[in-house]
């Protein structure tokens, strides 16, 4: 909050004047990241700060898995399948819950998270091994934007966005999308398909 250092005397004629500030537009040239930016974030995230390993996993975790921060941060290790390579998926928003599949360097990421942090029924917490607040995830996510040179400020959303574009740009049916990302209505799945370019992939023939 701002603090006022000068008193006037209350007049509404003043407040009459006033009018409401403009709504800033968005900074961002773009709502989602390319993948060459995700890594760029997660080699950034790696590099700084006590805690390398749990906030670049955090990073690629949202990016694969199309996580909101509320999803992320109350991940526990009971929906983690270390062996089998699976992760329960349990969606907010009155979306569905799935099972992804988990790859190699998740995995590996993963086990050395249960290392660095035992005893923790959350996976991802905080050196007092409370879980991980949303506000945290968006200062990693934004610092590791930063460090990784992107030109405007990264929120975490737009990893759930580069998700949903990088499966549509592999031309994965749309339906398959939508419950991979657990919309509860294919409108919103729609969007990464009608940018894919794989829609026009046939068009010319040189």
């Amino acid at each position: 909050m701002l603090s006022i250092t000068i008193q006037h005397p209350f007049s509404a004629k003043i407040f009459s004047q006033n009018t409401p500030p403009s709504k800033k537009s968005s900074q961002r040239e773009r709502e989602y990241l390319r993948p060459s930016e995700v890594n760029a974030m997660i080699g950034a995230a790696q590099k700084v700060g006590r805690h390398g390993v749990r906030d670049g996993a955090i990073i690629l975790l949202m990016f694969r898995h199309g996580l909101r921060t509320a999803e992320l941060v109350a991940l526990k290790w009971s929906q983690m399948d270390l062996v089998g390579g699976y992760i329960e998926i349990h969606r907010v928003k009155n979306g569905h819950d799935s099972i992804h599949p988990l790859r190699s360097p998740e995995l590996r990421a993963l086990r050395q998270i249960q290392r660095d942090y035992p005893d923790s029924s959350y996976v991802f917490v905080s050196e007092r091994k409370a879980p991980l607040s949303t506000r945290s995830i968006r200062h990693i996510i934004a610092r590791a934007g930063e460090i990784a040179k992107i030109a405007w400020t990264v929120h975490p959303h737009q990893l759930r966005h580069a998700c949903g574009y990088y499966l549509a740009s592999l031309g994965h049916d749309t339906r398959a999308i939508q419950d991979y990302l657990g919309h509860k209505n294919i409108h919103h799945t729609v969007r990464y398909t009608q940018m894919s370019p794989q829609r026009f992939e046939k068009f010319w023939r040189d």
